[in-house]
């Protein structure tokens, strides 16, 4: 399952990420690549727990546009 991400900088120099169609799930690294592959393992994690508690896993409803 693909979700989308935004990565920006942090204060302390690392690359956050967030998904926004998971409330609460962020996470962060010291490149791109390593934010990217933390955040995909966060997501994960994020979706087996909603599972696990029987909980509904959230659609993919983001639309991202440039203003």
């Amino acid at each position: 399952m693909m979700r989308k991400v935004i990565l920006y900088p942090g204060e302390d120099g690392y690359i956050v990420t967030e998904c926004p169609s998971l409330p609460g799930c962020i996470s962060q690294g010291k490149t791109r690549t390593q934010a990217v592959e933390n955040i995909r393992e966060a997501i994960s994690l994020y979706i087996k727990t909603l599972v696990e508690d029987g909980e509904l896993v959230p659609e993919e409803c983001v639309e991202m546009v440039e203003v």
